[in-house]
């Protein structure tokens, strides 16, 4: 019989592997340290007390338990789901000792931050303190990649539980025969494009610390900005078109990038998901002129930052809300799409779209001529049937999440059409909002409003496993003390 509760052994393993994630995570929350003593603010070293505490104890947690190592994929799907909750938690204690702001607020603008989901609550971001600003970028630089997947490439040996943790993260493309060699790639890949980002932004004419930022939160289409006006501060063309270009490389697969190299550029022209990207941005950008009768680039830009997942933005959000309503449904649609499988975007990622619309190609051309064998295929591949099925059940799931999400919300707003914007923005960790979100929300919307980025961000099944796992442990905890006092009270 299968076991669907966590034993003992189970959840020593669980802390083991998430050991070493802590004690990354905390490594990372140390370095905006930097930041603050060089800008003179002097006010991050009560922050360093939650890293220092998060390295600390994942260290226990990977000694102690050194001997269980025999990884299994629900083991890696629990310890991904838990390492970004724990990340949120553990920078939400730095901005609470700094900021004198709630819990929830903080936990909420560090997942944000985590997950690329770009979304704020503060009204005036310009007055936090640069370590804070800094704190958020980089939690998106990191999270574009992924919190478990930077820390196993650095802190785990090659192997199958490497590979375990990397699936984990709902990812599946390898650059490399070992997973080790693929995760190298993959950050070398992210780390050019940084420095490329960088030096853009300041032959622009941005300050350093601004191009970082800059930089950090839009090559990983996360998109939260150091300014309140967003992109739109700097109110420069050249600088719009460098985030359009780095948010579109953000949202193309590290494969296609990888292959970019031995093809001298020719792979991410042949590459099916890029083809479909640039078609719907061209396709989306002539249909929202039209309807909005905006610049021209200022409509592309926000089609790019919607399918891209970035969420960057040069218009308000009160601005946003006042466009016309088809303009809004084709950017609603694009959020829910998403950019490529193997990148830093989220929603449901435009493979598995590309994978239904051939689906429904064949279902409908089985009505049309039964009996005919037809084969899908995607750049060349051939698509089985589980995939076919993996695809749509997906999509149906996601949907599932994102009405049941925007029915509970409209309770608390009382307005549909914003609402269901927002909560799309939510889900597929995006950050474009109509100014729904903001921080005069209750607590419970902020917490679904959590609930949704993680859900998001992780792709759903690793958190219903966890959530089912978890539950199941604790019944059968429950079970057991029953039985201890029935023994006690027989005896």
């Amino acid at each position: 019989m299968r076991i669907k509760y966590l034993s003992k052994q189970d959840i020593k393993i669980i802390l083991h592997y998430l050991g070493y994630i802590m004690e990354g995570i905390g490594v990372v929350l140390l370095v905006p340290i930097i930041v603050d003593l060089l800008s003179g603010e002097f006010v991050y070293p009560i922050g360093l007390v939650p890293p220092i505490f998060s390295i600390v104890l994942g260290f226990l947690f990977a000694f102690k338990f050194k001997e269980y190592t025999k990884l299994k994929f629900k083991h890696g799907m629990i310890i991904s789901s838990v390492a970004w909750l724990w990340a949120g938690f553990i920078a939400a204690l730095i901005m609470m000792l700094i900021l004198d702001i709630s819990f929830i607020d903080a936990f909420f603008e560090n997942i944000s931050a985590w997950t690329g989901s770009g979304l704020t609550l503060f009204n005036d971001v310009e007055s936090l303190p640069m370590s804070i600003l800094f704190l958020r970028s980089l939690e998106q630089w990191i999270g574009g990649l992924g919190v478990v997947i930077i820390f196993i490439s650095l802190l785990i040996k090659p192997g199958t539980s490497a590979f375990k943790l990397y699936k984990s993260e709902a990812r599946e493309e390898k650059l490399k025969p070992n997973i080790k060699n693929t995760l190298k790639k993959t950050i070398e890949i992210y780390a050019v494009y940084t420095l490329v980002g960088i030096a853009l932004y300041l032959l622009a004419g941005l300050p350093l610390f601004d191009s970082i930022n800059l930089t950090f939160t839009t090559i990983s289409t996360g998109g939260m900005s150091i300014k309140n006006a967003n992109v739109g501060y700097y109110q420069n063309n050249i600088v719009y078109i460098i985030t359009m270009f780095l948010m579109i490389l953000g949202a193309t697969s590290f494969a296609v990038h990888y292959r970019m190299v031995k093809t001298r550029g020719k792979a991410i022209f042949k590459d099916i998901q890029f083809q479909f990207l640039i078609v719907s941005i061209l396709i989306a950008g002539i249909l929202v002129t039209i309807f909005t009768h905006l610049a021209p680039l200022h409509v592309v830009f926000h089609i790019v930052s919607a399918i891209t997942t970035t969420g960057a933005k040069l218009a308000t959000p009160s601005e946003l809300a006042s466009w016309a309503p088809p303009a809004l449904i084709i950017i609603l649609a694009l959020m829910v799409m998403g950019g490529s499988s193997g990148s830093t975007v989220g929603a449901v990622k435009l493979i598995r779209v590309i994978t239904l619309l051939k689906s429904v190609s064949l279902t409908v051309t089985n009505i049309l001529s039964p009996g005919r064998v037809v084969r899908i295929k995607i750049s060349e591949k051939t698509v089985n049937e589980s995939e076919m099925k993996e695809a749509s059940s997906y999509i149906a799931v996601y949907l599932f999440f994102l009405f049941l999400a925007w029915i509970i919300m409209t309770y608390y707003t009382n307005d549909p059409i914003n609402t269901l914007f927002d909560v799309t923005s939510t889900l597929g960790n995006v950050g474009l909002s109509t100014g729904i979100i903001n921080g005069s929300l209750s607590t419970f919307p902020k917490i679904l409003l959590i609930f949704l980025m993680w859900l998001g961000r992780l792709e759903i099944i690793p958190i219903l496993l966890t959530i089912q796992i978890g539950f199941e442990t604790f019944d059968q905890s429950l079970k057991l003390i029953k039985r201890k006092i029935r023994r006690r009270m027989n005896n």
